[in-house]
C-alpha cells in the first residue's frame, strides 16, 4: 500500500514566508493546498495546487473540493493584513478592522470549515503565523517601543495570539496549536532592519512540524527562544 501523502494547506501562498513554504512543503514530499486571493500558478510543482480565496471570506466550494475527504496534516495560516503607521488622530479605524478580518477571523474561518479534516490527522498542527509586535509582555514593557508600528497590526497580532490560544485549550490532546513568529524577515512586510530570508524561516517551521513537539499553545520565534505571550 502506497503511503498517504502528507497534505499542508498554506493561506497567503503568493509571496513571501507563504510561497517559500508552499516550495518548502512541496520539496519534502508534501501535498499543498496554496491558497491566494489573486490567482497563481505553480508551474513545475508536483503535489501543488493552488487554490485563489481571500480569507476574509466563508471557505469557497473550490477550496472545499480541492482538499475533499482528506485528512489535513498541518493548516499554516500566513495570509496577513498590517496598515501604514499613522499619528493617533489619523487612525483609520476600518484600517483596523480590516487587519482583525484577516489575521483572526481568516484563520478562524478556516479552522471552522476545515476542522474535520485536521481531527482525521493522526498529529494535526494548526500554524498561525504572528509576529512578536503581538506579544502584549513584550509590547507592556515597551520593548518595541521605538518601532513605528501600526495600531492595526499590533491589535490584530495580538488578537491572533489569543485565538491560537483559545484552540489550542478547544481542542486539547488533539490539534496542536503554535503562535509563529518566522524571525525578522526580509519581505514586503518587514521591518526596516529585517534581513532573514524567507526560505530559511520555511525550512525551520518544517523542521519545527517534524521535530513533534506536543507542546499546546506555544509561541514559537524560529531561530530562538519561545516568546512570552
Amino acid at each position: 500500500m502506497t503511503p498517504r501523502r502528507r497534505l499542508a494547506v498554506i493561506t497567503g501562498a503568493s509571496r513571501g514566508l507563504g510561497k517559500s513554504l508552499v516550495e518548502e512543503f512541496s520539496h519534502a514530499g508534501w501535498a499543498v493546498v496554496a491558497v491566494t486571493r489573486t490567482p497563481t500558478t505553480w508551474a513545475g510543482r508536483q503535489h501543488v495546487t493552488a487554490v485563489t480565496q481571500d480569507v476574509r471570506h466563508q471557505p469557497s466550494d473550490e477550496l472545499l473540493s480541492t482538499i475533499g475527504g482528506r485528512s489535513v496534516d498541518v493548516l499554516i495560516n500566513n495570509a496577513a493584513q498590517g496598515a501604514q503607521y499613522a499619528e493617533l488622530g489619523d487612525i483609520a479605524t476600518e484600517g483596523v478592522l480590516n487587519a482583525v478580518d484577516v489575521n483572526v477571523a481568516g484563520p478562524l474561518r478556516l479552522v471552522q470549515a476545515i476542522l474535520p479534516n485536521l481531527l482525521a490527522a493522526p498529529g494535526p498542527v494548526i500554524i498561525n503565523v504572528t509576529s512578536r509586535l503581538g506579544s502584549m509582555a513584550a509590547q507592556a514593557r515597551g520593548d518595541y517601543a521605538e518601532l513605528s508600528t501600526s495600531y492595526a497590526y499590533k491589535i490584530s497580532k495580538a488578537a491572533q495570539n489569543m485565538l491560537t490560544i483559545s484552540l489550542a485549550h478547544d481542542r486539547a490532546g488533539r490539534v496542536r496549536c503554535w503562535a509563529v513568529h518566522p524571525g525578522k524577515l526580509a519581505t514586503d512586510m518587514g521591518q526596516s532592519d529585517a534581513s532573514k530570508d524567507p526560505r530559511v524561516a520555511a525550512r525551520e517551521l518544517r523542521e519545527l512540524v517534524y521535530s513533534g513537539d506536543s507542546t499546546s499553545p506555544r509561541f514559537v520565534s524560529l531561530g530562538a527562544a519561545d516568546l512570552a505571550w
